[in-house]
């Protein structure tokens, strides 16, 4: 019999939530083995023997070790008996169209979230310096992202991915990572998504689908947007004092 099924993840990740949310959902037997990014566990020689190229997530099942979010979740849909077909489907063509969406993600949608995140709000926390200009470039690519999203892939009958009429391991996975602009500034996440109105109505669709895991594996990142909102809240603060104290000093 094989070995319990290791899952390698820090809560704050997008895929891994992804991940950990796919094995709630499934009553996949597994354990949680948590790797702070921001406390560098990812570069401990204990990790880096389950995942050479230090990044989360990564799973250990046996002697079996796997990393890659989309590569994980296609095995854990594969593997384990009693998954509905819907996630991964056994129909060749409709695998395949998963796929291309799954592979269109990283380079596209992941790759513009992420660096605007990290060079807006999360850098700090990772050990890097906020990049505006990286930014400002990393926003054109999520908006594009957006648009190919609302005009391409959720082209069809179905409220989900390609047209379908429940949701896949590609709707789990980049829910997930949009679900990560919940850190940004209200206003600044309004602007981006509100004018995909069929993306928005996807989100909350899949989270309604897969909930309520969905919510318990992003409280670690609800949390982090309350800190975040405090913070800029306390900086406001300061800055109108700073001001209305500068104004006070100048007046004749």
């Amino acid at each position: 019999m094989m070995e319990k099924l290791k899952v390698y993840v820090d809560r704050m990740s997008q895929p891994s939530r992804a991940i950990l949310i796919f094995c709630r959902l499934n009553g996949i037997d597994f354990e949680e083995v948590q790797i702070d990014l921001s406390k560098r566990h990812h570069l401990s020689p204990q990790f880096t023997e389950v995942n050479p190229l230090q990044k989360v997530p990564a799973i250990l099942h046996g002697n079996f070790n796997l990393f890659e979010s989309h590569a994980i979740l296609a095995y854990l849909a594969s593997a384990f008996p009693g998954i509905a077909d819907h996630w991964y489907p056994t129909d060749v063509f409709r695998r395949a169209k998963i796929n291309s969406v799954l592979d269109w993600h990283h380079s596209n949608l992941r790759y513009g979230a992420v660096n605007y995140v990290i060079n807006t709000v999360l850098g700090p926390a990772l050990g890097r310096p906020l990049n505006p200009k990286a930014a400002a470039e990393a926003e054109k690519v999520l908006l594009s992202s957006l648009s190919k999203l609302e005009d391409i892939w959720l082209n069809g009958d179905g409220r989900f991915l390609l047209g379908a009429f429940q949701p896949s391991i590609a709707d789990l996975s980049l829910v997930c990572e949009l679900t990560q602009l919940e850190v940004l500034d209200e206003k600044d996440r309004d602007r981006i998504l509100s004018p995909y109105k069929k993306v928005l109505r996807w989100i909350k669709d899949t989270k309604a689908a897969t909930n309520p895991h969905f919510d318990e594996m992003h409280n670690i990142l609800y949390r982090a947007k309350k800190k975040f909102q405090q913070q800029r809240s306390r900086v406001a603060k300061t800055e109108t004092e700073t001001s209305n104290e500068i104004g006070g000093h100048s007046k004749m």
